[in-house]
């Protein structure tokens, strides 16, 4: 049975623990603004801003719940039986851009999808995961960030992080590009195979991991010191998130194809970024490890 009730409460709870999380590592500094939305023809959501803080150049959380009388056909391209049929969309998702270089951008999502239509069964799935976009990485936080992702995976069968870190890599690449967004992390879509109540449980185990691992790698970096010359890099290798989520991301596809509210779908873009025409690191620089020592997508683990 789909408890669509039950995922949508659980999400609502995890933007308030997270948010919460979040402002306590901003200490006494910036809070996060709500926005609640209403979408004409069903459904809603709580966008949650944090800009301009001490740590945070800007953390969007943003809780949506979309309901539809007639699925767009351009909102299911990859799915064309599911054309015209009622639909139920429920997702939070969250990017962090931290003012420190050093601090990785990060990416968590978690969304349930449901599709119905008269006198057939419904087709529903869950889709999200997690990926780290780092600047100037580090070794250890790298390894640590992959063995987090397994230890979601693990207790749900030792084949599912290979399958999932591999997803999660063709996934988050630029193809225009040749290169990754980051360094990864672990991603699914379209996951009904284990039942409504494992799928959702691994959902949630997705939400706890992400949360965890990310912090500690906050708690690492955060004092790191750094000039104008990290912060130039910072800004230019934002330009790459900007491409994919503009260019390659399915869930900004589906949003803006079925109605959805442009603010809270592009919340994820960074609030400032630079791009340089024709420009590479010189070799063996801090910023030219980033592309041969990072990006490349290798077993972290």
């Amino acid at each position: 049975m789909i408890d669509s009730a039950a995922v949508l409460d659980y999400l609502r709870g995890s933007q308030e623990r997270i948010c919460a999380a979040l402002e306590h590592e901003e200490g006494g500094g910036a809070r996060f603004v709500a926005d609640a939305w209403r979408r004409e023809g069903g459904g809603g959501g709580v966008s949650r801003v944090l800009a301009d803080g001490g740590l945070f150049e800007q953390a969007g959380v943003n809780l949506s719940h979309i309901i539809g009388a007639r699925l767009p056909a351009a909102a299911s391209a990859a799915r064309p039986e599911l054309a015209g049929r009622a639909f139920e969309a429920m997702g939070l998702s969250l990017v962090l851009h931290p003012v420190n270089p050093y601090v990785p951008t990060s990416h968590m999502n978690l969304r349930l999808f449901v599709a119905e239509r008269q006198g057939e069964a419904p087709v529903w799935w869950f889709g999200g995961g997690f990926d780290l976009t780092p600047y100037y990485p580090f070794e250890e936080d790298c390894v640590a960030w992959h063995r987090a992702a397994k230890g979601v995976c693990d207790p749900f069968g030792a084949e599912l992080h290979p399958r999932l870190k591999r997803w999660c890599d063709d996934y988050f690449h630029l193809p225009h590009r040749g290169e990754q967004r980051g360094v990864g992390g672990i991603f699914f879509d379209d996951l009904n195979e284990w039942g409504f109540e494992r799928t959702f449980a691994f959902a949630r185990g997705v939400a706890a991991g992400w949360l965890d691992a990310w912090l500690a790698i906050l708690h690492r970096r955060r004092d790191t010191p750094y000039g104008e010359r990290e912060r130039d890099f910072q800004l230019y290798r934002r330009g790459r998130y900007v491409e994919f989520n503009l260019l390659q991301d399915r869930g900004t596809h589906f949003g803006l194809h079925s109605g959805g509210r442009t603010e809270s779908i592009l919340i994820s873009l960074p609030p400032l970024v630079r791009w340089r025409y024709n420009w590479q690191p010189e070799p063996g620089t801090p910023e030219a490890r980033l592309y041969t020592d990072f990006l490349p997508p290798r077993d972290w683990v």
